[in-house]
């Protein structure tokens, strides 16, 4: 071979490898991008309420009804109109995996929760809320906005069903999230017994902890009308004082709970008395539990958010009643396209209301600076490294849904959100760490605009190297 030959065949050889170079940087590049500028609109729609807030130009109760609006419309119909076409039987069983994954990310959570509890020592009062602040995140608002921002690009790598798969994935997963709110939260988020005692040896009698009239925005960002919500045990330590037994004047007596016709013709000392025989059939132990469940507030699980779940996937599962809904051809094709224009409003208005959050800033509050950081590093770092190793291990023994990378997205989205703002709610109305939660709520969420950025072009580059 001459030497004229070998030089072009070098020469040939060093410009494809420079094309090949120069092919995956471009990709890279376009992976960078198609990851950040996701992230980067729904920051200036973030930034958008912050400035209208923070400088007055609108008041505060605009945001308070627009994140009623969200809740009883927007949210609603996003949920009805995308997760209703997809919705099958067969899918149902294919996507078992999804609220199984909240579960466990939410269990997770709280052990990391508790070990930061025992690391950093918060004030004993605020125990529980360490654990259930690390544990419970954002599983609705801020996945669907994600999902939104991406799949609003055309050259997103999920294929063109990335809006209504992923919007249908992230609303598969509210039910669990609600049930988990309504039961597990609400009562780890009862105020402490210890704290509650002095002001009940103080006073007298029992006074609710003490709450500012003007809510932090927070709590309606998500719980519209806490108020009418609020029962006679919600501000109350009733578990700790029912089963310790202390001080029950403000707690039902379980022998008391079930009316009897003839209680009050009834002799203490019958024993053939309807209570006699209810101590000898159900033991207190029982009937304190029974009475635990009968003030856990499960009913208010069917919130509008709730109700499109179950109707979306009621008509989603009958295939005759599907046709008429879900279609260019159903003959309410016209009602699902005006609920439709409607859901567009959902993600701008919930990232104005996020950037109002942020706004009214960090109050004063009793965790402290240890303990805040220690619950932000735990959610925002600490969980999704485990998430990736989890939904790693779930896709190598064939749980999850082969090929489908949107899906994988969403579930490790399940560990990479911000603590859920619905814990702000919960804190209000049992009267316990408001402010704790109001100032967690917004590093975590300052935070999380730097963290969420990092791990979503993380998952993006293990996503595409899944291909």
């Amino acid at each position: 071979m001459s030497y004229s030959s070998s030089f072009k065949f070098a020469g040939t050889k060093m410009e494809s490898v420079l094309f090949a170079l120069q092919e995956k940087v471009k990709n890279e590049g376009e992976d960078i991008t198609a990851a950040i500028v996701p992230l980067l609109k729904l920051i200036t729609l973030t930034l958008f309420g912050f400035i209208l807030i923070k400088y007055e130009l609108i008041p505060k109760p605009t945001l308070n009804t627009l994140s009623k609006l969200v809740f009883v419309l927007f949210l609603p119909c996003l949920i009805f109109t995308h997760l209703g076409p997809p919705i099958t039987l067969h899918n149902i069983v294919r996507w078992w995996f999804i609220p199984v994954n909240v579960l466990l990310s939410t269990a997770i959570g709280c052990v990391l929760g508790y070990l930061v509890a025992l690391i950093c020592r918060p004030p004993p009062e605020f125990f529980r809320f360490t654990i259930i602040m690390t544990g419970f995140g954002n599983t609705g608002n801020i996945p669907l906005a994600v999902v939104t921002s991406v799949c609003d690009d055309t050259d997103n790598p999920f294929g063109i069903d990335c809006y209504t798969n992923g919007i249908a994935y992230v609303s598969f997963a509210q039910w669990v999230a609600v049930i988990l709110v309504y039961t597990f939260v609400y009562h780890m988020m009862e105020p402490p017994l210890e704290h509650y005692e002095i002001v009940d040896d103080e006073v007298g009698e029992i006074e609710e902890i003490s709450i500012d009239d003007s809510r932090p925005l927070l709590v309606e960002a998500e719980f519209p009308g806490l108020e009418d919500q609020e029962s006679e045990h919600s501000k109350t330590p009733f578990i700790a004082r029912l089963f310790n037994g202390v001080s029950e004047r403000h707690v039902p007596n379980p022998d008391k709970i079930e009316e009897s016709s003839g209680a009050g013709e009834e002799e203490e000392g019958d024993e053939n008395s309807p209570k006699s025989i209810a101590c000898l059939v159900e033991p207190r132990m029982v009937s304190k539990i029974r009475v635990v469940a009968e003030q856990t507030p499960i009913h208010h699980v069917l919130q509008p958010p709730t109700i499109a779940s179950l109707l979306a996937i009621i008509i989603g599962v009958i295939p005759a009643v599907k046709k008429i809904v879900y279609g260019t051809e159903a003959p309410l094709e016209f009602m699902t396209d005006s609920l439709d224009i409607l859901s567009e409003a959902m993600v701008p208005s919930v990232m104005l209301i996020l950037g109002g959050l942020l706004a009214e800033g960090p109050t004063n509050y009793k965790l402290g600076t240890r303990t805040t950081i220690g619950v932000i590093v735990a959610r925002l770092l600490v969980l999704p490294a485990i998430g990736i190793g989890v939904i790693y291990l779930a896709d190598r023994w064939n749980l999850l849904i082969s090929g489908d990378l949107m899906y994988r997205f969403v579930l490790l989205l399940q560990y990479t959100t911000p603590s859920a703002i619905l814990l702000g709610a919960v804190a209000s109305l049992r009267g316990y760490a408001v402010k704790e939660a109001s100032a967690l709520l917004f590093w975590q969420h300052a935070c999380a605009v730097v963290s969420l950025s990092a791990f979503i072009l993380l998952y993006f580059h293990l996503l595409l190297l899944y291909v």
